[in-house]
């Protein structure tokens, strides 16, 4: 899985360079704004009052840099000290704390620029007034820390739920990949041996089984590079197999296929139907003496394909359950992982001789 985790990580590391600029951009920008905001509230408040003058203007616009500078200290003392990580018991008192600090130097610096330019007489400082000064600072720097710090929460919230997205979707992709990898046709050998055999005897036939096999190949090199094949194709390989097995089998194999045209360029997994077929021959007709027969049927019905195999055959639940193949398993794990529970495969006794295999595909696509 090396190679997918290598695509996931080159893809991480994309979309985290673009965020950080992002952030970085967005950080500045609510810094600007949120402390112009404030700074416009008090020359309105000031306004109001009939106190407003170009000098307190000025004290607004010192205000405004001082809040931008104190606080992205305060920042990088939060990241250098990883507050976040600490549980909120213990960061409500550092907030408290560096929230009072911070309104305390911010006032400071304010009434300091104050009384030198002369914007405030010493008469209009009374006591109670650096206590209340501070006490709103204080409050302006608490609100921040309280945004900024659910920010990053939220934000970090949002990343680990895009990274558990991104890993699953590379799991289900390598997963996918590896099952569709396994899903390649076991007869081969067999079908190659009856080509042979038939070389001699009836050549015509022969030419006509190299086709078929070859259809086969082609089509199981295809399914390589889709993830998606129409039923139509789906049937054809499987017409191509079965095709190929009458030659091994001869008279003790029979078959018939019945596939509304409504559904034959539906887009379905590869190797879906091919592999419950194979199942049908390999465990119902090989096994019996006299061979039987396969049946494939495929319809629609309430936006639902319904795909049937009926072949000769005792059906063993035990036997399935145990079974060390991988043929079942994998198509119901296929199943699962491209449709959920809108989609499924049943296994069960028909009578007494015969096992159905029923598959049902939503028509609307993958989850």
């Amino acid at each position: 899985m090396n190679k997918y985790q290598d695509e996931v990580l080159k893809t991480k590391k994309s979309i985290h360079s673009h965020k950080k600029i992002s952030r970085k951009r967005a950080y500045w920008l609510s810094q600007f704004f949120g402390w112009s905001l404030f700074a416009f509230i008090n020359i309105i408040v000031t306004a109001f009052l009939g106190e407003l003058n170009w000098q307190r203007a000025i004290i607004t616009l010192y205000m405004i840099q001082l809040g931008i500078s104190f606080t992205h200290i305060y920042r990088a003392q939060i990241k250098k000290s990883n507050w976040l990580d600490l549980p909120i018991r213990k960061i409500l008192p550092r907030t408290i704390l560096a929230s009072f600090i911070l309104g305390a130097l911010i006032y400071g610096f304010i009434l300091a620029i104050a009384l030198s330019t002369n914007t405030y007489s010493s008469d209009e400082i009374k006591p109670i007034t650096p206590f209340v000064g501070v006490f709103n600072m204080s409050s302006v720097v608490f609100v921040w820390s309280l945004i900024y710090m659910s920010l990053h929460y939220f934000e970090n919230y949002k990343k680990v739920e895009i990274e558990s997205l991104i890993w699953e979707a590379a799991v289900k992709d390598f997963e996918l990949k590896t099952l569709k990898s396994q899903l390649n046709p076991h007869f081969m050998f067999n079908a190659l041996n009856s080509i042979r055999a038939l070389i001699e005897e009836d050549p015509s036939n022969a030419k006509d089984a190299v086709t078929r096999l070859s259809n086969i190949l082609r089509y199981s090199l295809k399914i390589e590079r889709t993830e998606t094949v129409s039923l139509g194709e789906e049937i054809q390989t499987v017409k191509d197999y079965l095709a190929l097995e009458k030659i091994r089998f001869e008279e003790r194999l029979q078959y018939k296929l019945e596939i509304d045209s409504a559904v034959k360029n539906i887009e379905i997994p590869p190797m879906m139907i091919q592999t419950l077929v194979e199942n049908a021959i390999k465990h119902g007709i090989s096994k019996q003496s006299n061979g039987g027969s396969v049946a494939v049927t495929a319809a629609l019905a309430n936006n639902k394909i319904i795909i049937r195999i009926i072949n000769t055959g005792h059906f063993d639940e035990e036997a399935l359950r145990n079974s060390k193949g991988f043929g079942i398993s994998n198509t119901k794990q296929r199943l699962s992982l491209l449709y959920g529970e809108d989609s499924y495969l049943n296994i069960l006794a028909l009578n007494k001789n015969e096992v159905l295999s029923e598959l049902v595909i939503p028509t609307g696509g993958k989850k």
